[in-house]
């Protein structure tokens, strides 16, 4: 295939977002399948598969429906119409839902099974565990119940998001008439319920708790029918923050007419009486390709109760995250042994290895409470329910400390809890901002003015991933505790940017979007395009969690037909074509899952035999470089850039279990039936490596 027939065709040169998306969902359902991963670890890549999925059509398959409404035909970048686009969609998550049932009813619950964990129907309990269930229903469920019939008087019922039912169908003995009716199964109890407290741990889904009792619901009618539905609805926010005095109101009134959404699918039992689904496609606005079918129960994500058990042979090993080296033998009760480590050296992190409350928690509880800081300036993009970060900045404000909080209530799921975490900042003194119109805030920041016998020091913390406390035990993702003066300096001009009016600044450490991030990285890339002409050692890497905008794939294939090497991890959409001859060929692109949410973004350039390493919080998407605020900072420490290179190393070894792009742009799975590394089972390694490191 010639490069003009390949630069003709979008589809040979370009995979297409959603369907990039979907692809990494697979990957994340082969984690479920795959029996070298730990059972009840596989039910909770299940149950984050379904999850996903979920998001999927809340948001992605939402704004694709909205443009079909709308009549547009235009052909996206990668050569979809949004017709063939939508076909396309229905057409693989009708195969991997069909995967996903298999894995449940086939593998998953057979294997679970044999371990004394069993997930029964009401038809496999004995008459001691009815009983038990029973009393449980009458002291527990049916309090919360709320049968919701239609009739003339009765409208039908409004059916929220996400949320699982019942459809039923009674009938009145006197006049033999049929009725519809409605039950919601409580989100706000257990997903599965215990039978017993037996050894052998037996469940039975709650929804077949409620129709074992029925009865109970409709007296006097006779039940005649009962399904399971379950409906997706548009949650994507349409804010117009140009025309609003107030974002904070705004997003409030958005998160309300959230719930209304339009439906964009309805979930069913595949045996469904047809009647009955006729009944809630019409009510529901829901047209039959917006349906998917397959066996109860439906809304796998109650698997995470399941996941959840204690029975640590049936998981990944216990894993116990250390403090980072240059935060060891520190006087916990002083603030100064903390903020002279940082002041000594720049001090690298790499979480969940190394411990996040012992780095960056401490570095604001301390900033917090210690007398000689001034002003603390902080970004919160997401954070924890509980946040001790939140609470040292509360405490900061209560203690007269200038305390800045830049808060991005826009952040996608997580709108209410920072709306409601903005309000009490806002009571606590703390002056709080939303950052810059039309730009969501994604910068990873935090700014410590401390008084110091030798004036004004500035300490810093930038990191790849959220100020979550939660997630950091999960997410892989690097920081950086600093006490340079050059990067005080940076940011503190961009926290300026984002309270006041300072268009024209300009940085020497770090990169910001989206004004110097996207020409600064390709720059980078035309650079390592000239040594490579020059005989210059020259290459190019980058870890990313998404890689889709359209020009920094050109500027790659660009290098790649130059002669440059390029390696890509990739945890999520790789919209990229890796070695297409022509195109390509010198690029290949690989992905890693596994118990660690790969989340870090690290970017590596040979730059001519001085390696230059970047970490930040930016992907290559348009969102990130164009429509957010995003920082990457340079990494200058020698010990620092060989702690970063090691781990891309790792990642691209041979032996190492992952995932790697085809031609076609589909993904194979490097298995090695047990024998294979997996990367995330090398941190004591990793961290022993940092240790001795000199």
């Amino acid at each position: 295939m010639s490069p003009h027939s390949i630069a003709a065709n979008p589809r040979q040169r370009l995979v297409d977002r959603e369907l990039s998306w979907l692809a990494f969902n697979e990957r994340v359902l082969e984690l479920a399948e795959d029996p070298e991963t730990p059972l009840l670890e596989r039910c909770r890549f299940l149950a984050i598969f379904s999850s996903n999925l979920d998001d999927f059509f809340m948001i992605r398959v939402a704004t694709l429906k909205r443009k079909l409404e709308a009549g547009v035909t235009k052909v996206n970048t990668a050569g979809y119409s949004p017709v063939e686009l939508m076909a396309a969609i229905s057409s693989k998550t009708a195969e991997l839902i069909s995967r996903q049932t298999t894995c449940f009813h086939e593998n998953l619950l057979p294997q679970l099974r044999t371990q004394g964990i069993d997930l029964c129907k009401w038809t496999d309990l004995n008459d001691d565990e009815k009983g038990y269930v029973n009393k449980l229903f009458h002291d527990r469920i049916f309090p919360v119940l709320t049968p919701l019939a239609v009739d003339p008087s009765h409208p039908f019922p409004y059916i929220s998001g996400l949320s699982l039912n019942l459809a039923v169908v009674v009938k009145k003995p006197e006049t033999d008439q049929e009725l519809f009716a409605r039950v919601k199964v409580p989100s706000n109890l257990p997903r599965f319920v215990e039978t017993q407290k037996y050894e052998a741990k037996r469940f039975i889904p709650l929804e077949e708790v409620i129709i074992a009792n029925l009865a109970e619901l409709f007296p006097g009618m006779e039940v005649e029918d009962y399904y399971t539905f379950r409906l997706t609805r548009n949650a994507d926010l349409e804010l117009e923050e140009e025309e609003s005095e107030n974002l904070l109101a705004s997003m409030e009134q958005e998160l309300l007419r959230r719930k209304f959404g339009p439906p964009v699918r309805l979930e069913v039992d595949k045996d469904i009486n047809p009647e009955l689904l006729s009944t809630l496609m019409d009510e529901l606005s829901i047209r039959e390709q917006d349906i998917s079918r397959y066996p109860e129960p439906l809304d796998l994500t109650g698997l995470f109760r399941i996941a959840d058990l204690d029975r640590p042979t049936l998981k990944f090993p216990a894993f116990r995250n250390q403090v980072a080296w240059d935060l060891r033998d520190l006087n916990p009760d002083s603030s100064d042994d903390f903020f002279d480590a940082i002041r000594r050296r720049e001090i690298i992190l790499h979480h969940p290895y190394e411990s996040f409350s012992s780095s960056v928690v401490r570095f604001l509880q301390a900033a917090a409470t210690d007398p000689s800081v001034l002003a603390i300036k902080q970004t919160l993009y997401r954070t924890s329910g509980d946040s001790p970060i939140v609470q040292a900045l509360i405490e900061a404000a209560e203690a007269g400390k200038q305390v800045l909080a830049v808060v991005e209530i826009r952040a996608r799921f997580d709108e209410l809890a920072n709306v409601r975490w903005a309000r009490a900042l806002e009571d606590a003194g703390v002056h709080v901002v939303y950052g810059l119109v039309g730009l969501k805030t994604h910068a990873k920041l935090s700014l410590v003015v401390r008084e110091e016998t030798h004036g004004i020091r500035r300490y810093v913390h930038m990191g790849t991933g959220n100020y979550n406390p939660k997630t950091a035990r999960l997410y892989e993702d690097f920081g950086l505790l600093s006490a340079d003066p050059v990067l005080g300096d940076d940011v503190n001009k961009l926290f300026n940017q984002l309270s006041g009016f300072a268009p024209q600044t300009s940085f020497q450490r770090i990169l910001v979007a989206p004004r110097t991030l996207r020409s600064g990285l390709l720059e980078r890339i035309e650079r390592e395009i000239e040594n490579h002409k020059d005989g210059k050692p020259a290459f190019i890497r980058m870890k990313l969690n998404s890689i889709l905008d359209e020009e920094f794939i050109e500027a790659l294939y660009k290098a790649s037909n130059a002669g440059v090497k390029i390696d890509l991890v990739v945890r999520g959409i790789c919209a990229i074509r890796t070695g297409v001859p022509g195109l390509s060929e010198n690029i290949r692109a690989v992905s890693i899952l596994g118990r660690f949410l790969e989340h870090s973004r690290i970017i590596h350039f040979a730059n001519g035999g001085s390696d230059e390493l970047w970490i930040g919080s930016a992907d290559l998407m348009h969102r990130n470089l164009d429509r957010r605020v995003e920082s990457m900072v340079k990494i200058v420490q020698t010990d620092h850039k060989r702690l970063l290179i090691r781990a891309i190393d790792t990642y691209l070894s041979d032996g190492m279990s992952k995932w790697e792009m085809n031609l076609d742009g589909t993904w194979r799975h490097i298995q090695f039936d047990g024998n294979g590394i997996r990367l995330q089972d090398l941190h004591e390694a990793s961290i022993e490596w940092y240790r001795a490191r000199g």
